[in-house]
């Protein structure tokens, strides 16, 4: 695993990537917890390169690669059961365990499986990190699709609701914006028009999907519910009830 690529600018992120460089040398068990998509995986991979068990399997092939490997790194080690049984196969074997958890395990499991905690905060706490990982995420997909194309990450929406997951795919989204034609957008909307329509109401049913955006853009543009009114040729209290039905604010 290739350490610089590892993002740590906040000081939460780079104390975790000390403490995994002075792990890669300890023959120690070491448990990471953090909430989904904060790099659990790619820290354990820094202390050690080797294989991956979901910790979702079932316990006889959790157990069966604990026997044939020295190190290994259980995801999701909170939803394994029978810890008594992983327990006595690790000891047995004597294998390396690198836990990772979404959640804060109980101290009594945590103390008898791991000597070490690493704790990586999610995104909102490490502002610092954002940025350069939109940027990472970005040449990463650019070299993925082997594409060329110019975006100002400043102007994209990041959404790191789910961390990294959802900020890759807000780059994503953003890559697809800049590709779709007029057609492409009119055929995903009848794509999924496809899939709703089958009623009496349909048109009614359906509307908004094409007066929310129109509206929200309006907003963006023109500012207030006036202007929009001008511009779109609609009545103002026609409007103004459009604005309330979708609960929709000016911004």
């Amino acid at each position: 695993m290739n350490v610089n690529s590892f993002i740590a600018k906040s000081r939460a992120s780079q104390e975790a990537l000390k403490s995994a460089l002075l792990l890669k040398n300890l023959d120690v068990n070491v448990l990471i917890e953090g909430e989904v998509g904060v790099g659990k995986t790619f820290l354990a991979k820094i202390i050690s390169d080797t294989t991956v068990i979901n910790g979702k399997n079932e316990i006889k092939y959790i157990i069966d690669l604990i026997n044939h490997n020295n190190t290994v790194i259980i995801k999701n080690f909170d939803y394994i059961k029978h810890l008594d049984l992983l327990e006595t196969n690790i000891k047995k074997n004597k294998t390396r365990i690198i836990g990772l958890s979404n959640k804060e395990l109980f101290e009594k499991v945590r103390d008898r499986f791991f000597s070490l905690k690493i704790k990586i905060p999610p995104l909102h706490e490490r502002k610092e990190d954002i940025y350069p990982l939109a940027k990472k995420f970005l040449n990463d997909i650019l070299q993925e699709l082997n594409i060329d194309i110019d975006l100002d990450l400043k102007k994209i929406k990041l959404n790191i609701d789910k961390n990294c997951y959802s900020l890759k795919f807000s780059i994503y989204k953003a890559i697809i914006k800049k590709f779709l034609s007029e057609d492409d957008i009119i055929q995903v909307i009848q794509e999924l028009l496809k899939t709703r329509i089958g009623t009496k109401n349909d048109y009614r049913n359906n509307i908004y999907l094409y007066e929310i955006p129109l509206i929200k853009a309006g907003f963006e543009k023109y500012r207030s519910q006036l202007n929009i009114s001008k511009q779109f040729g609609i009545n103002r209290n026609t409007l103004r009830k459009k604005i309330l039905e979708y609960n929709l604010q000016e911004k």
